[in-house]
C-alpha cells in the first residue's frame, strides 16, 4: 500500500494551529475544512482525463477534462464529517456515504451501527475520509464493509495517523493507498495519538 504523506509548508502551518488546545471550536471546523481541501488536491492527483474540444473568446482548442469512474465521498461518524464540506469544495458532483462507527471504549474494537451509500458504489472510486488514524480499527472496518457490497476502488485520507495505524491499515488492505498531513510519534494506552490533536470528534463539534 501507498503511504503519502503531505508535507506542504502551508498545509502544515494549519495543521500546527489544528493540534492546539488554544484552538477555538469555529477555528478548528474552518482549519480542518481548508486542510481537507489541500489533501483532496493529493488524493485525486492519478485521476485519468480525457481531452475535449473548447472554443476560448480567442481560438478553438482542445483541454482535459475528469474522465472515468466518478466519485463517492465516504465519511466514517461523526469526525470524517468535518472533512466533507472540504472535500466537496473540490469535488462538488461527488457522491455522499456515510459509516457510523464507534469505538468500544473497553477492546478499543469499531461497533457500526449506521450504513448509507450511493446504489451504485460499486462502479464508484469511494475516497473514504476520517481525520484520526489512531488503532486503525474503524478505518480497517470501513474499507473492509465497503468491499464487502462491492467498491474495488478505494482510497484513505486521514488528517493524522499514528505508525501503529498505518502499519495495521497496511496489513488489512495493502490495495488501499493511504494519504495524510502527519504520522505521529505513537498510541497512548487509550488509543490516543500523541502528541495528536485530542479527540477531533469533539473538538469540531464542541461536545467536550
Amino acid at each position: 500500500m501507498s503511504v503519502h504523506v503531505v508535507d506542504h509548508p502551508l498545509l502544515q502551518h494549519k495543521l500546527t494551529y489544528v493540534r492546539s488546545e488554544d484552538t477555538t471550536t469555529d477555528n478548528f471546523r474552518r482549519l480542518v475544512r481548508e486542510i481537507a481541501s489541500m489533501l483532496a488536491y493529493e488524493v485525486t492527483r492519478d485521476l485519468s482525463t480525457e481531452m475535449i474540444p473548447v472554443r476560448t473568446p480567442v481560438a478553438a482548442c482542445r483541454a482535459p477534462v475528469i474522465s472515468g469512474k466518478k466519485l463517492c465521498l465516504v465519511s466514517i461518524l461523526r469526525a470524517g464529517n468535518g472533512m466533507l464540506d472540504g472535500m466537496i469544495d473540490l469535488l462538488p458532483g461527488a457522491r455522499v456515504g456515510h459509516i457510523g462507527l464507534y469505538r468500544d471504549p473497553e477492546t478499543l474494537e469499531p461497533v457500526e451501527y449506521y450504513f448509507k451509500v450511493p446504489e451504485d458504489i460499486q462502479d464508484r472510486l469511494v475516497i473514504v475520509v476520517d481525520p484520526m488514524l489512531a488503532t486503525g480499527n474503524s478505518a480497517i472496518a470501513a474499507l473492509s464493509r465497503l468491499k464487502e457490497v462491492g467498491v474495488s476502488s478505494l482510497k484513505l485520507v486521514c488528517l493524522l495517523g499514528s505508525p501503529e495505524g498505518v502499519k495495521a491499515v497496511q496489513a488489512a488492505h495493502p490495495d488501499v493507498p493511504l494519504t495524510l498531513a502527519a504520522v505521529d510519534e505513537r498510541l497512548d494506552e487509550h488509543g490516543y495519538i500523541v502528541p495528536g490533536l485530542g479527540d477531533a470528534g469533539d473538538r469540531m463539534f464542541g461536545t467536550k
